[in-house]
């Protein structure tokens, strides 16, 4: 039997840094809590993220500043249509001296990857990252090279103009642990930002965590204790979205082309543990699940073109499988 009440000290100890973080990160990005807590539960589920919205809501910043408080490697990578893949993960060189090939390492090799507009690229250049996110290691030539952990993959991606955009495949979507729509700020915050870049003095993030911190917090969020119901309830959500007959949801039936794949289930049971810590709880409830279930499902969803005609998104779907499948 897990002994709740000294996992929830331990957990209490353990996750001190995050609050740290969030303040850090909250100097330079005003508002968005919604966005940096599910960039911090990628972070803790050891999980790639794909952030889409709106040009200058403060993705890309939001990244540079997390990566900033961590005292981490960073690398941006500016996506584009004449992009190749040697450009992102590196390449071999000859060197004329002494007549061999060494290699040149590209800017894959860091622990944080912002991947600046992501769907710019085309098809090669998205294959050369599938190695990176998936087995965290990179082949150039005959050589295998390990990554450095943590290693995290944040993209972003503008959902409005989509001249000169490549669709993503859908192996390198379901590769993304959490997909995260941001919206505006709203009046309040709009003021302090505008006042914010009005003055000589822009804040900084200080680095109050380093990569050894993440890696032992991710080994704790592991521990954090999850019952068979919690684990019953995520299955079924999961399979609601397959068989949605199955729980009474005979509407869905023609609206989904295809559900979750297992990677929903392991990403849900994750991120609801990662979200449990970030509330400084030893042990996971239906809420926590229900708090990232859109994040890890909006993506994984692919809807049908009855659907698309009926304005139904993968949203409205998860709406009804949450207001139906009965919860613990």
């Amino acid at each position: 039997m897990t002994d709740i009440k000294l996992l929830n000290e331990k957990i209490q100890c353990e996750s001190a840094f995050v609050d740290m973080l969030q303040m850090e990160v909250s100097k330079v990005i005003i508002g968005q809590k919604y966005m940096v807590e599910r960039l911090l539960i990628g972070l803790l589920s050891n999980g790639h993220v794909l952030l889409e919205g709106v040009p200058g809501l403060a993705k890309t910043l939001s990244i540079k500043t997390l990566a900033a408080s961590i005292q981490a490697k960073f690398q941006r990578i500016q996506f584009t249509p004449d992009l190749l893949p040697a450009d992102v993960i590196g390449t071999m060189i000859f060197n004329q001296k002494n007549g061999e090939f060494t290699v040149r390492k590209g800017p894959i090799f860091a622990n944080f990857i912002l991947a600046d507009e992501i769907n710019r690229a085309p098809a090669k250049v998205q294959s050369a990252l599938l190695e990176a996110m998936q087995e965290r290691q990179i082949t150039i030539g005959e050589n295998t090279h390990k990554l450095d952990e943590p290693f995290l993959v944040l993209a972003t991606q503008n959902p409005i103009e989509q001249e000169g955009t490549y669709p993503l495949p859908e192996a390198q979507v379901d590769r993304f642990m959490l997909k995260i729509k941001i919206d505006y700020p709203n009046r309040d915050e709009e003021r302090l930002i505008m006042r914010q870049n009005l003055t000589d003095f822009q804040p900084q993030a200080k680095s109050v965590v380093n990569p050894a911190d993440i890696l032992k917090a991710r080994s704790v969020v592991q521990e954090v204790y999850m019952d068979e119901k919690i684990e019953k309830y995520i299955l079924d959500i999961v399979f609601a979205t397959r068989k949605p007959k199955d729980y009474k949801l005979d509407k869905l039936t023609n609206l989904i082309n295809y559900g979750a794949s297992p990677r929903a289930s392991i990403y849900l049971a994750l991120g609801a543990k990662a979200f449990a810590f970030i509330k400084r709880r030893g042990y996971v409830i239906p809420e926590d699940v229900r708090a990232v279930c859109h994040d890890v499902l909006r993506h994984r969803i692919a809807v049908t073109y009855e659907a698309e005609a009926e304005n139904v998104t993968s949203e409205n779907i998860v709406d009804d499988i949450l207001n139906t499948v009965e919860v613990p």
